[in-house]
């Protein structure tokens, strides 16, 4: 008698496949995951207090130190590029908070499961819990970053700039969050598999912080006509690029094309998409490979 004939008169019938490889399951711990808000809420909070337990001004050390950074580049390039600095350390300062939270999700993003060995181990809680948890945590420090934005509304007269368009920056950096949770799961289940993906990714960002105008400006480039006008082009195909642009932009008071909008909601959904497949299929594994 064969193994499912055997099977079948055992059970009455053939016995049920594993549902752990599903779209089902994978939404399923998704939305238990933010369920859990309480839980990961907490835990981002108690991540940044306990980075700076006993400092005197806490998680302002971060506001400081992006501040100096900002000011010494803006100082820096302002100079080199022959570009007025009333001008340029707005749009240095806004990169720089920006870049922060995008390079942040991208770099602990890849290590959040491995960071969260323990809890993954012992914590019965859907695996989006620590995604969750990352993508808050960052929110969180974004947040302490835009004290310096909003010195620097008066401080350089950038409020003058500002129209109604500049309330866009509200939905691109909803739109930034949203994919800082597909960039940490997708990376997340890969790096935890294959360790040799994170440092990869370190250097990949190290190399994206140069080739994102942060420090220079694509305005500049076009200016010097000729082949420096044509590495604008280069620049664009950098999708980090054009996350960039559609908060800074409007934060500053600049011009944006829509392209920049097409171009990071075609990728959301692709990212997406990408993510919940992994998701699907190796969402079960994770705590083995940790």
């Amino acid at each position: 008698m064969s193994a499912s004939a055997i099977e079948t008169e055992a059970t009455g019938g053939p016995l049920p496949t594993s549902d752990s490889q599903t779209f089902r399951r994978a939404f399923k711990d998704l939305r238990d995951g933010f369920a859990q808000r309480e839980l990961w809420l907490s835990l981002g909070w108690q991540d940044i207090k306990q980075r700076y337990r006993r400092s005197v001004i806490g998680p302002f050390w971060i506001t400081i130190a992006t501040g100096v950074q900002a000011a010494a580049m803006g100082i820096l390039y302002s100079a080199l590029l022959d570009i007025p600095l009333d001008e340029f350390l707005p749009y240095v300062t806004v990169g720089l908070i920006v870049w922060n939270l995008i390079s942040a999700s991208i770099l602990e993003g890849s290590e959040v499961f491995i960071a969260n060995e323990g809890l993954i181990k012992q914590l019965p809680s859907a695996l989006s819990v620590h995604v969750y948890r990352l993508v808050w945590r960052q929110l969180l420090l974004f947040a302490h970053n835009l004290v310096i934005y909003v010195v620097m509304l008066f401080a350089f007269g950038v409020w003058r700039h500002l129209t109604w368009m500049s309330l866009a920056a509200i939905p691109a950096i909803a739109l930034i969050v949203v994919n800082a949770a597909w960039v940490s799961i997708m990376f997340g289940i890969f790096s935890t598999r294959y360790r040799d993906i994170a440092p990869i990714l370190g250097s990949m960002t190290l190399l994206l912080f140069v080739l994102t105008p942060i420090m220079w400006t694509t305005q500049s480039l076009e200016a010097q006509g000729g082949q420096a006008a044509e590495r604008v082009k280069l620049a664009e195909l950098n999708p980090l690029f054009h996350y960039l642009d559609i908060v800074r932009a409007p934060m500053i008071g600049q011009d944006q094309q829509a392209y920049h909008w097409y171009i990071v909601l075609a990728i959301t959904v692709v990212g997406w998409t990408a993510a919940i497949l992994a998701l699907r299929k190796y969402r079960a594994r994770v705590p083995y490979w940790v």
